[in-house]
């Protein structure tokens, strides 16, 4: 079994659409989806800047 993992740079939490639409043009099968976290002066707060999708390829 092959695998691919591709990074998806998110800006906002509305970029929902632009997810949906990377997920629909995958050839294969998501295995999993793994948020990159960065926290905000010592866990007063956190954003997700960026995405990794893991693609089992056929």
């Amino acid at each position: 079994m092959k695998y691919k993992v591709h990074k998806l740079n998110i800006k906002t939490a509305k970029e929902a659409d632009v997810l949906e639409d990377f997920l629909n043009n995958l050839k294969g099968e998501v295995v999993a989806i793994i948020p990159n976290v960065e926290t905000f002066f010592a866990f007063y707060g956190a954003k997700v800047n960026s995405i990794l999708i893991v693609e089992k390829l056929r």
